[in-house]
């Protein structure tokens, strides 16, 4: 009897055939206006993405690790200066810190959300301390609010490039910090046919600025005057134009996501031998990953994917046990202990709006299946 077929980690060609004939009108704009950078596709998208945010401002750039470079720069953060951030999250977080010369102070996570643990930060704060970057890991906001309660008088630029339309306390991430960063990532909620990223922020002043940063640093549009030290970190109108024609579908894939991580918590949050990331209650979940953790993860990971389930791992290292950040950080006395268990035992079950209810079920079988094995 033949297996039935796989399931991967993310479907992107099944959300591309739902969507196909926008995608191409939305190309076609492009190719027969033949602007490709910086054009009339980037400023619509940065207008409609801002509403989407509940923001005044959005700037589009290359990538999302560049936005975060950029609004750190923005804010004067250099050599010599720290920014505290997490350990548990892509390295671009970490990267975008040291790129601007300074310092991350990793500090560890909540037991429960994963997110950074806002009872740590005064702990980490020194006088050198320039900014704090919370990582809203999987979708699942950092209690933004309640960070910079422990640090009123520093700047937070938020990690959102797995938050699309997440939100915490009632309002949209990005509304208690100085900007949120968002990577559009192809496999990203809204994700681009390429790289591509954007800051959105309710700073016009900071807005302005980014501009000139991500284009070589001219502020009056003049092509050969700077004003800035800027660098090339501009958005291609081919990805926003895609963007576009995805961005009215995020609120129902969203849902989509959250009916079917909803479904994977109903079936697996009795047992005791997983441990699910926890919604808290100020919190909506945008759902880009559906995570659990398991002490036998990289078992249950090879058998998944021997069964045709394309699980996954984020992220099997921490930042901190990466070697490009030996002797590159700082800590703090409280450690790092969730991180490394988080980071040891955190396995990715498929999720995207595709995926529907009767994968989510065959996933769950498969996964019942080799939880009861190993104990049989």
């Amino acid at each position: 009897m033949s297996r039935p077929p796989s399931l991967p980690l993310v479907d992107l060609k099944a959300q591309y055939r739902a969507i196909e004939g926008e995608i191409a009108e939305a190309l076609e704009r492009v190719l027969e206006r033949q602007v490709f950078i910086n054009g009339p596709e980037t400023a619509a998208f940065e207008a409609e993405f801002a509403e989407a945010c509940e923001a005044s401002d959005c700037v589009a750039v290359s990538n999302g690790t560049t936005a975060l470079e950029l609004v750190l720069k923005a804010l004067g953060v250099g050599p010599g200066d720290e920014v505290i951030t997490v350990s548990h999250t892509f390295f671009a977080t970490v990267g975008a810190i040291l790129a601007t010369g300074a310092t991350p102070v990793l500090i560890d996570i909540e037991p429960t959300s994963w997110t950074m643990a806002p009872a740590l930060v005064a702990e980490a704060l020194s006088e050198r301390t320039k900014a704090i970057v919370p990582v809203h890991i999987y979708g699942h906001p950092a209690d933004v609010p309640a960070i910079n309660a422990a640090a009123p008088m520093i700047p937070i630029v938020e990690d959102a490039a797995q938050a699309h339309l997440a939100r915490y306390h009632g309002s949209a991430v990005g509304s208690c910090a100085r900007a949120a960063c968002f990577s559009f990532y192809p496999g990203k909620n809204l994700g681009a046919y390429g790289d591509a990223g954007a800051v959105v922020t309710s700073d016009p002043e900071l807005a302005a600025e980014l501009r000139a940063l991500r284009d070589h640093g001219r502020t009056k549009g003049a092509k050969y005057e700077h004003e800035l030290l800027g660098t090339n970190a501009r958005s291609a109108e081919l990805q926003a134009a895609v963007l576009r024609a995805k961005l009215p579908h995020l609120i129902s894939w969203t849902q989509a996501r959250q009916k079917l991580a909803a479904r994977y918590e109903v079936t697996l949050e009795a047992r005791t031998d997983l441990q699910l990331q926890a919604v808290k209650p100020w919190a909506e979940h945008a759902r880009h990953l559906f995570v659990l953790l398991h002490p036998e993860r990289d078992r249950l990971l090879a058998q998944l994917n021997e069964r045709g389930i394309g699980a996954g791992v984020h992220y099997p290292l921490a930042c901190h046990q990466q070697a490009a950040l030996t002797e590159r950080w700082r800590g703090t006395k409280s450690g790092l202990e969730v991180t490394e268990q988080v980071a040891a035992s955190c396995l990715s079950l498929p999720l995207y709006p595709e995926l529907g209810a009767d994968g989510v079920e065959r996933v769950v079988a498969e996964l019942a299946s080799l939880l009861l094995a190993a104990v049989a």
